[in-house]
């Protein structure tokens, strides 16, 4: 029971709140329009980015999902992988993200056996690469 009563002081002491909440992109509608988006491939992660459809814009809000394919491996190394990926968009997301942007995180081979810290680096080199190009295309 310990254990259970110290999580909420240890999440308490990691920081203040983001201001961006992270919103699940769930339909397979959703994930085909982010793929017409921008692309950035990194050695654990492919990030591919668009904007959120003004139907579903929310102030404060961006959209993220996740996925691997077989690729990765049977089902227990793809759990592994999205579950590696959730863990890295938590830490970076918040930070890096955009309000307005949707997001899908892909798995490569690589997410499984690259030290985390290089995953976040990954992720956050991906995200501005992302941006920059979102932002050469005509979004703010």
């Amino acid at each position: 029971m310990a254990a259970r009563n110290s999580r909420p002081e240890r999440l308490a002491k990691a920081g203040p709140p983001s201001k961006l909440r992270a919103d699940r992109l769930k339909t397979r509608a959703d994930f085909l329009r982010v793929q017409k988006g921008v692309r950035k491939v990194e050695p654990s992660v492919t990030l591919e980015a668009c904007p959120t459809p003004n139907a579903a814009s929310q102030a404060g809000h961006l959209r993220i999902g996740f996925t691997a394919s077989r690729k990765i491996g049977g089902a227990v190394e793809r759990n592994r992988a999205k579950r590696r990926l959730r863990a890295a968009a938590a830490a970076v997301l918040p930070l890096s993200g955009r309000e307005g942007t949707d997001y899908v995180l892909v798995a490569r081979p690589g997410t499984l056996s690259r030290h985390f810290d290089g995953l976040l680096e990954d992720l956050a080199a991906a995200l501005a690469a992302a941006h920059l190009k979102l932002h050469q295309g005509g979004r703010p």
